[in-house]
């Protein structure tokens, strides 16, 4: 099959990133659908706190895929050299296609579960899906396969890999740049998700220790079951901590690292200036979420680029600090301390602040320089205001953003491959849950929580 031109590559890559975030992984599974056809497709992506793993394709593959399948991808993938062989998924050994992308600082990988009546024979064999990340394996690379593909399929695998660094490199924008109300939806998202993740894995951990408790008993006869038992459970409170431990590395990044990428964006903003830049980091490894280091990474970048304005400024120190409860990144030069709070805080990084329940303080002397602190709070609100649009599950969102853009029921189905009666039954529960009385009302929601 002929890959695509490099026009028709463009376009399709654009007609990706334009779409709601819901929708860019069915959109780019179509647009590959002519060059690697498919049946499922799934993501695990850092750059999200809230939704890193997203599946799309045939219910009997998508829906039981999971982040264990793609973690050992994402840990020892090589960007930029996709792996092709035969995975052990969804119950039966399939060949896919893994693509991963270091466009964003932690890493993307794509995974594509091949069509296997047009899949290529491939040299990498069989790996179980975990196996990636058992000891004595970790960070080795995929083999993207020995034997290589003919030259079309080469050339579909190199589309592939582009079209993937484009969308991560669009995730990463997004994710910098959030938009204060898709970062308070972030924030209560990630919350709700912490939450329930935490109250499932204390459930799980009770019962399987309660079950550990009896079969160790002393009193039980068959000791041949008891050892068994013993066995699975021990494996499942194994797997149980470990998918907590995968969660918490790609939902969160330690303060060091979230820092040492802040310095190295600011450096070459003063690589060729009289002023030198002091830094000093948290000296913490404390995990910190995604929405709380992108925020403070925002505004410290936004106040020394203010800082950087003013004439007589030789150096500028930037420092984090974290306590229990805080985050503290501080901006201090020896300029002349005229800086106000009103020329530091354009309405893009007093609204992200806001958003944290955070705030920036100015500390002015005149003629001995400014010191401008940001402090972010390192937990959500106990209570957060819920955002109306938090209260739809993810097909109803899917259903909203159409409406939102004017289509019609019958356009919404052949968008979203349902019926219209199904997409009639979704725009009835938003319209009830929003509590509104028409499409336009929603749509009015939709767009002011954008």
């Amino acid at each position: 099959m002929e890959a695509m031109t490099a026009l028709t590559a463009l376009s399709s890559a654009y007609d990706v990133i334009r779409q709601p975030l819901g929708q860019i992984l069915p959109r780019l599974s179509r647009v590959l659908a002519d060059v690697v056809p498919h049946r499922a497709v799934a993501e695990l992506s850092t750059h999200c706190a809230h939704s890193p793993f997203k599946t799309y394709g045939e219910a009997e593959i998508a829906d039981r895929l999971t982040t264990a399948d793609l973690a050992p991808l994402l840990a020892s993938g090589v960007a930029g050299r996709p792996w092709q062989g035969t995975l052990h998924l969804a119950g039966a050994d399939r060949p896919v296609l893994a693509v991963r992308s270091d466009a964003t600082p932690r890493g993307a990988v794509l995974l594509v579960i091949r069509d296997e009546s047009t899949a290529h024979g491939k040299a990498g064999g069989t790996r179980e899906a975990g196996e990636g990340a058992k000891a004595g394996d970790p960070g080795e690379p995929l083999d993207p396969g020995a034997a290589g593909q003919p030259g079309s399929d080469e050339a579909a695998v190199a589309l592939v890999q582009a079209l993937w660094d484009l969308v991560t490199s669009h995730f990463d924008r997004l994710a910098a740049e959030a938009v204060p109300g898709a970062l308070a939806r972030s924030r209560t998202a990630a919350g709700t998700r912490a939450r329930v993740i935490a109250e499932l894995g204390e459930a799980h951990a009770a019962a399987l220790t309660g079950l550990l408790g009896v079969l160790r008993s002393r009193t039980l006869d068959d000791a041949a079951a008891r050892a068994a038992a013993t066995d699975l459970a021990v494996s499942a409170l194994v797997e149980l901590r470990a998918t907590a431990e995968r969660d918490q590395r790609i939902a969160e990044e330690p303060a060091d690292q979230a820092f040492a990428r802040l310095a190295d964006s600011l450096r070459p903003l003063v690589r060729y200036s009289p002023v030198r830049l002091e830094l000093g980091g948290p000296g913490s490894t404390r995990p910190l979420a995604a929405d709380v280091a992108h925020t403070a990474r925002a505004v410290v970048l936004a106040v020394l680029m203010k800082v950087l304005e003013q004439e007589a400024v030789s150096r500028v120190h930037i420092g984090w600090q974290i306590t229990d409860d805080e985050l503290r990144a501080a901006v201090r030069d020896d300029g002349p301390g005229t800086l106000s709070l009103c020329t530091l805080s354009p309405g893009r990084v007093r609204e992200r602040l806001d958003v944290l329940d955070g705030r920036l303080d100015v500390d002015a002397v005149p003629g001995w320089g400014t010191t401008v602190t940001a402090t972010v709070p390192l937990r959500a609100a106990q209570e957060p205001a819920p955002h109306p649009l938090t209260s739809l599950g993810e097909r109803e969102l899917e259903v909203l953003t159409h409406l939102a853009l004017g289509h019609r029921n019958r356009a919404i189905a052949q968008e979203l491959h349902i019926s219209e009666s199904t997409v009639k039954f979704h725009v009835a529960n938003i319209l009830t849950k929003l509590g509104v009385g028409s499409r336009g009302e929603a749509a009015a929601l939709f767009h002011a929580a954008a």
